[in-house]
């Protein structure tokens, strides 16, 4: 993600201190399931003659990709059941007019990160550079500094390959099998960088950037998980931090939601809108009834493509294992994220060099960024709002944001032209949580019920992800697996 501190115009060893104070499948799943017959669609609701074969729940990245899959498989027997009166789950777009949108969640796409971009080829989106050229903003107190940054908060690269060699025996998909597992589960991200001797200055980069990265304080992240998370990322920890060359490279044209809406489109047929899963019976042994909000549908296998804390609100008869239970109603909910979009007529902070990232200490903001259409048609100030602190009132929460944004950039900031806030704790009963930090001991104890399918219930959503969890790539990789473990299901029913 991104930061701030001290004017850099000076030698090579005076840049150094300032930027310390700155701190500053789809292809393989189709060719597998080619051999699959093509299915006529069942028919849905109260006949009890009609099954079909799969019936997915979540019509997010997961949910949509998962049901894409079945349908370029062959198979035509499902149905997408979601519980909002829109697609798209952790994306969602602000329309801010004249075809332009800003992201309401999730929004970056880096290196590496290939099922999203082969995803966004497919359906004939585009994607452009995150803008990060000038300097940075970083507000303490009543003071105000300037720095120059490549993209990334960590300050001290022998800690980045210490970091990075750590990681290389945490796999992202089972973190808890690592040799090391129980050790890193023990304690938290802040307690290792506590035996670092660091700085102060060295303190609050890594906090931010883990914050920045994970959405939570480093002090409630288990530094099992955050070794996870740079596997993920190729053992590259600037890879998982920065914006060049890193998991906040670029952009979705048309705003991430945009791919949820074109799958939806091709999918329309498919779709059961403001339809909520209440009860799932006969799920062990199948066909599983399940019970919506707008009736009862049948199927032989379910893909649950749900965060795992939303699984909770649907009751399961008979329960759930007892573990499997624990796990989703101990998931970790403490970081729903708020974010926010101030509209401007132009990007005047361009203008004045800098790149529009703003970090204040004891803020409400997380950390602001330049988050305007490719074409610069209008500034857009976007940023991460710590939950609890800024008014909810949105009115009162805009003119302290433009305040904020006025000691960063100037007056001009005080007058944005539009306001746009989401705060995914309030916003409704379908999300809870926009992302998904692990606090120490939880992998551990529960890790190993998160991915495997159970009687006829398949779980997907980015937390099941072998790769990039927590992200839209990792989202779209979890609804690949789970369209082939329900087409390998088919198969296996048809022989």
């Amino acid at each position: 993600m991104e930061d701030m501190a001290t004017e850099q115009e000076e030698a090579p060893d005076k840049a150094k201190l300032s930027r310390r104070g700155f701190l500053g499948m789809a292809a393989s799943v189709t060719a597998g399931a080619a051999v699959l017959p093509r299915m006529a669609s069942a028919a849905l609701a109260g006949d009890e003659r009609d099954v079909l074969d799969v019936a997915i729940i979540g019509a997010g990245l997961a949910g949509l990709t998962a049901a894409r899959d079945l349908r370029r498989a062959g198979c035509e027997s499902f149905v997408v059941l979601e519980a909002r009166d829109r697609v798209g789950g952790r994306t969602l777009n602000h329309d801010l007019g004249n075809g332009y949108f800003s992201e309401a969640g999730g929004q970056w796409i880096g290196p590496g990160q290939t099922a999203v971009a082969d995803l966004a080829r497919e359906l004939g989106v585009g994607t452009f550079l995150t803008y990060w050229q000038g300097k940075i903003v970083m507000l303490a107190g009543d003071a105000r500094a300037t720095v120059e940054c490549d993209g990334g908060l960590s300050t001290d690269p022998k800690l980045r390959k210490e970091l990075e060699d750590l990681a290389r025996d945490v796999p992202t998909a089972a973190p808890w099998t690592s040799p090391r597992a129980a050790e890193f589960d023990a304690m938290s991200l802040a307690d290792w960088l506590a035996k670092k001797n660091l700085s102060p200055e060295d303190q609050l980069g890594w906090a931010l950037g883990a914050q920045l990265t994970t959405g939570t304080t480093p002090n409630k992240l288990s530094l099992l998980h955050y070794l996870s998370l740079i596997n993920s990322a190729g053992c590259d920890y600037r890879r998982l931090e920065a914006v060049k060359d890193g998991a906040q490279e670029s952009r979705i044209a048309g705003g991430s939601q945009i791919l949820s809406i074109k799958m939806a489109e091709a999918l329309s047929d498919k779709l059961r809108m403001s339809s909520p899963v209440l009860r799932i019976e006969n799920w062990q042994n199948g066909p599983a009834t399940i019970h919506t909000a707008k009736g009862v549908i049948r199927a032989r296998s379910v893909i649950v493509a749900l965060g795992p804390p939303l699984c909770q609100q649907i009751a399961f008869d008979p329960p759930l294992p007892e573990k499997r239970r624990e796990m989703q109603r101990r998931w970790p909910a403490f970081a729903p994220m708020r974010k926010t979009a101030h509209v401007y007529k132009k990007a005047f902070w361009r203008e004045k060099g800098y790149n529009g990232a703003v970090i204040p200490m004891n803020s409400p903001v997380q950390f602001a960024f330049d988050n305007s259409p490719e074409d610069v048609s209008f500034g857009v100030i976007s940023a991460f709002i710590n939950p609890g602190v800024l008014p909810s009132d949105k009115k009162a929460a805009e003119a302290e944001l433009s305040r904020i944004y006025a000691r960063a950039f100037g007056d001009e900031a005080l007058h944005p032209i539009a306001y746009h806030d989401h705060d995914w704790g309030k916003a409704d009963q379908w999300s809870l949580s926009c992302t998904s930090p692990i606090p120490p001991g939880f992998l551990t104890k529960y890790g190993d019920v998160l991915h495997p399918s159970i009687g006829r219930l398949i779980w997907a959503g980015t937390e099941t992800a072998e790769i990039w969890i927590t992200t839209m790539d990792g989202a779209i990789r979890s609804g690949h697996k789970a369209a082939l473990q329900a087409l390998q299901a088919v198969a296996g029913r048809k022989a």
